[in-house]
């Protein structure tokens, strides 16, 4: 399947459901192309076959001639042959036609899922993004799917409509109307049927995401006694899918009964008048038998075109969800002359004040928590308004990718995924296992290490399920230290670290990042009294500079956002 680049041209964030499919679709034209090529070879050797019966009855049984029944039961074996052969090759279109349209899709969202970064949580639900992978991305590869199976059923409706015609202008008429007719018939279901399908769509998107947060906050939930009511809530949001699911059942039901019944009725036309030629001696054995044969055959490519349209108001729906997450802006956007940012320099925040020098390791505290995120979005550049400044140069005037790979913020919401753990730690797979155990023995992770049974090639559960807490933090810093970056941002790395584990760290640290900028949101006194240089911010303005000893001497506000004491605690002392 071919690869897409990250910025494809093709892809552009707003399209109408229709305009997506078709874009699909022209990505693997040449396995559609072979898909529809193999459809009408295996369709219309199926519409010759009840002709050459015909001509078999007619010609060798009726007229006893065994030469012309061996000639037309050869000529039946290789249609038979050429019919299973194409078969064949149109299944194999037909996966291969399924898989590139749904991984192409899959491709597409998670590239796009990239690119917004950050902004993604914020304007779109965890399960609106796990449908498109569970649900969507089957729909857009069933209809690409079907497509080889459409366009032969199109093709044999002609090749029997015109043999039909050959035979008996009323029954050619009778077909060529009377397919259209029914087509017709069917046509008024499909619009409600869209109108479902989308209602459900809805429905089990917010049930994901319903999902998608309790499993999440499972722990927190068994801690505070939610389990109960958010089990009654998933039970209540269960019931309105299912109740979505029974509406969309109850059309689709009545649709299917009607691509038996009326291509049933039709067959029933054809043959009863077919019979009626017989017997007034316009047809003979033959042509009769033929003439049931096309009457029955017509089924297939009925019932394909119905299911085309039903698979198309399905890719609809769809394509509709995937158009909803490629039309989602960043909420950062690359400059149109970007300027390329220095490799050294001061990282320097005009909002706050903050200041952190090159090479040095540098810790911020705030007197207010809350303001750590705000502060690291503006510091890498997750926050478009942001003026901090890399080495004289605005980060806004860079690319997001050099800004990137200049400046790494690990926060708290860093997590592990589904994988080897080597690759876990080191993506790109630049690191040696020397390196990769130096930064384990910085994050005081080698015990994690230990435990493992293959080591760094053991296997990491979602989310690093397996792992503890602390364990899940450490080797985050892990990956974050092997990443290398001239300016690492660090926020509250040791939150979830015992008192000994953190003073290891603290330790550590300056030596592992000599040379490179270290910046540690943190109030943590292990690591204020190891770093160079401590920032301490109050009403989201700097206020005051200095080591940590001093500042807890001088700084009355700094001890007590330290110590986590109150004014109160603080004067009884």
């Amino acid at each position: 399947m071919r690869q897409l680049p990250l910025a494809d041209p093709g892809v552009p964030n707003h399209r109408s459901p229709a305009r997506y499919l078709w874009w699909v679709a022209g990505g693997q034209a040449r396995t559609l192309a072979g898909g529809m090529a193999f459809g009408i070879l295996w369709m219309a050797a199926q519409a010759f076959i009840p002709a050459i019966l015909g001509r078999a009855i007619d010609e060798g049984i009726a007229a006893r001639d065994g030469e012309r029944l061996l000639y037309w039961t050869a000529l039946l074996f290789a249609v038979g042959v050429v019919q299973a052969t194409a078969g064949i090759m149109r299944h194999r279109f037909a996966v291969t036609n399924w898989l590139t349209a749904a991984y192409r899709t899959v491709q597409v969202v998670t590239r796009k899922s990239a690119d917004l970064g950050a902004t993604l949580p914020k304007q779109l639900a965890t399960g609106e993004v796990v449908s498109i992978g569970a649900g969507d991305l089957s729909y857009i590869g069933n209809l690409m799917e079907i497509s080889a199976r459409f366009a032969g059923a199109i093709v044999a409706f002609v090749v029997v409509a015109s043999i039909l015609l050959s035979s008996s202008t009323v029954l050619g008429l009778v077909v060529l109307i009377g397919v259209p007719i029914m087509l017709f018939c069917l046509g008024p279901m499909l619009r409600p049927l869209h109108k479902r399908q989308s209602a459900q769509r809805e429905a089990v998107g917010e049930l994901n995401s319903l999902g998608s947060d309790i499993v999440a906050g499972l722990r927190v939930l068994r801690g505070i006694g939610g389990e109960e009511s958010f089990s009654q809530r998933y039970r209540s949001e269960s019931q309105q899918v299912r109740k979505a699911g029974v509406r969309v059942a109850g059309i689709q039901s009545v649709l299917d009964a009607a691509q038996v019944l009326l291509p049933g009725v039709f067959v029933v036309l054809v043959v009863g008048l077919g019979a009626h030629f017989a017997l007034r001696g316009d047809l003979s054995a033959g042509s009769l038998v033929a003439f049931y044969g096309y009457a029955t055959f017509l089924v297939l490519p009925l019932r394909t075109a119905t299911e085309f349209a039903n698979q198309l108001m399905r890719g609809l729906v769809a394509a509709g969800r995937v158009i909803r997450v490629l039309k989602l802006e960043t909420d950062v956007t690359d400059p149109e002359t970007p300027v390329r940012l220095p490799d050294h320099g001061d990282l320097v925040d005009p909002v706050s004040g903050v200041r952190a020098r090159d090479g040095l390791l540098t810790a911020v505290v705030s007197a207010e928590p809350d303001t750590y995120d705000k502060l690291a979005d503006r510091l890498g550049r997750y926050d478009e308004a942001s003026e901090v400044r890399y080495g004289g140069v605005t980060l806004a005037s860079a690319t997001r990718a050099d800004v990137r790979e200049r400046i790494l913020v690990s926060d708290t919401g860093s997590q592990l995924f589904t994988g080897v753990l080597r690759t876990e730690l080191d993506p790109a797979g630049r690191r040696t296992d020397d390196e990769l155990r130096a930064a384990l023995r910085t994050a005081s992770a080698d015990d994690v290490l230990v435990a493992l049974p293959d080591g760094l090639d053991s296997e990491v559960e979602e989310k690093g399920r397996s792992f503890s807490g602390g364990q899940r933090q450490r080797l985050v810093l892990v990956r974050a230290l092997l990443a290398d970056p001239s300016v690492l941002v660090l926020v509250e790395p040791t939150s979830a670290v015992d008192a000994h584990t953190e003073a290891r760290i603290a330790d550590r640290l300056r030596d592992h990042r000599s040379g490179r900028s270290t910046v540690v949101l943190t109030a943590s006194p292990l690591l204020l009294d190891r770093v160079d240089e401590v920032i301490f911010v109050a009403a989201g303005r700097v206020v005051a500079t200095g080591k940590h000893r001093e500042l807890l001497e001088s700084t009355p506000l700094y001890r007590r956002t330290v110590t986590r004491q109150t004014e109160e605690e603080e004067a009884l002392r």
